[in-house]
């Protein structure tokens, strides 16, 4: 995957502003971020980070506008996702509408999620407020 498009990225995790994978995965790519939702479930899993499933609900994040596609390269690889064998893959890519605070339609933007499955095995814990930051579990018990 290569080229100067711009690519709008959906993140509520690790890679968000302020949140430790930023600087280096996104920061550099980054032309502008906006606190941004789009739909779905939030989870804690054991390991220390967020994953998102495209159950009915609301997650909040950012919008990242990153400068190229190929920004996403790096990202896929700290995401463990392997575009050409998905199956293999701890998230999955795929493309959905993000919204602003007021839940109207900004832009269709890549999001990793996780399936439904894998939350459960992994002894999860549901957000119900959709929002996570790593700072809220510094001291969480694995």
């Amino acid at each position: 995957m290569s080229g100067d498009a711009l690519c709008h990225l959906f993140v509520y995790g690790t890679l968000k502003p302020g949140e430790r994978a930023f600087a280096n995965l996104c920061e550099p790519f980054a032309i502008a971020t906006q606190p941004a939702q789009t739909t779905g479930q939030l989870y804690h899993l054991p390991l220390g980070y967020p994953a998102m499933t495209t159950e009915p609900g609301w997650v909040q994040g950012f919008l990242l506008t990153l400068s190229n596609l190929d920004a996403l390269t790096a990202i896929d690889a700290f995401e463990e996702y392997y575009p050409d064998r998905p199956q293999s893959s701890e998230y999955q890519r795929s493309l959905q509408t993000v919204y602003d605070l007021n839940q109207h339609p900004l832009k269709i933007a890549w999001v990793y999620t996780m399936s439904l499955e894998q939350v459960n095995s992994s002894g999860s814990l549901w957000l119900p407020h959709g929002y996570w930051t790593e700072a809220d579990f510094i001291n969480f018990p694995n």
